[in-house]
């Protein structure tokens, strides 16, 4: 894989707004996608986290998204330095334990990489929503979006529909700000027991996927509209 520094990403700065993620990028503070995204869960969703919480119970259930996401950005760390060249070792549990993930991600994942135009870089669509995806560049001879995920176990596709449409909203800011045609996007996945999957989503399926996303950015600014004005009625009662 080679790289190809065609285009200028934007730095950002990651700030909470009333505890959801948002980016600032120039005067602008936009939500971000993962915020986007868990915000308009659909009723099923909530309930079968609801569900697997009463499983565990709270304090355990915590513990294991906790642990979860610690190895997640460990190997997260780990792919960036090998991406950039510059190598990395983490000798924490944790980085032990996410480093073979990584590799396993390394060895059948990336082989299909074959051009890098960015490594966790920013993207936006002006006075909508940012974020932030592991990789652009050109995957198995497409424009593609490439995000890396691990998981406590494996998944099934049908599992994994709000990765695709987080891929869709990169995809969608990126084609829009810089002119590009990305219809492909890819998860590379690796279970802690060193399970790896592809998912590959394209053409009119990935463009299903972008149009669901716009559909939840309305609902999450209407949802975010009508708190403030119900905000603004109970404030106007103590008047």
């Amino acid at each position: 894989m080679k790289w190809n520094k065609r285009f200028e990403y934007p730095k950002s700065i990651r700030s909470l707004v009333k505890g959801r993620r948002h980016y600032e990028i120039g005067n602008d503070k936009l939500p971000s996608v993962t915020t986007i995204i868990s915000q308009t869960q659909s009723e099923e969703k909530k309930k079968s986290l609801a569900d697997w919480k009463a499983r565990l119970g709270d304090q355990t259930a915590d513990r294991v998204r906790d642990v979860a996401a610690l190895r997640g950005t460990a190997m997260h760390t780990y792919l960036e330095a090998y991406v950039r060249g510059t190598g990395h070792k983490d000798l924490t549990s944790v980085g032990q334990e996410a480093e073979p993930m990584a590799k396993k991600i390394i060895s059948e994942g990336l082989c299909d990489l074959t051009e890098i135009w960015g490594s966790e870089v920013t993207l936006y669509y002006p006075e909508l929503y940012a974020g932030a995806t592991d990789l652009v560049g050109i995957f198995n001879g497409r424009e593609s979006i490439v995000d890396f995920k691990q998981t406590n176990k494996p998944k099934r596709r049908e599992w994994v529909t709000d990765y695709f449409v987080q891929l869709g909203a990169y995809a969608m800011a990126h084609n829009y700000v810089y002119q590009t045609k990305i219809q492909s996007g890819i998860i590379l996945m690796c279970s802690k027991d060193g399970f790896f999957q592809k998912f590959e989503v394209f053409d009119k399926e990935f463009v299903d996927y972008q149009h669901e996303f716009l559909k939840r950015t309305d609902q999450y600014y209407k949802n975010v509209s009508d708190t403030k004005d119900h905000q603004d009625t109970k404030n106007d009662e103590k008047v």
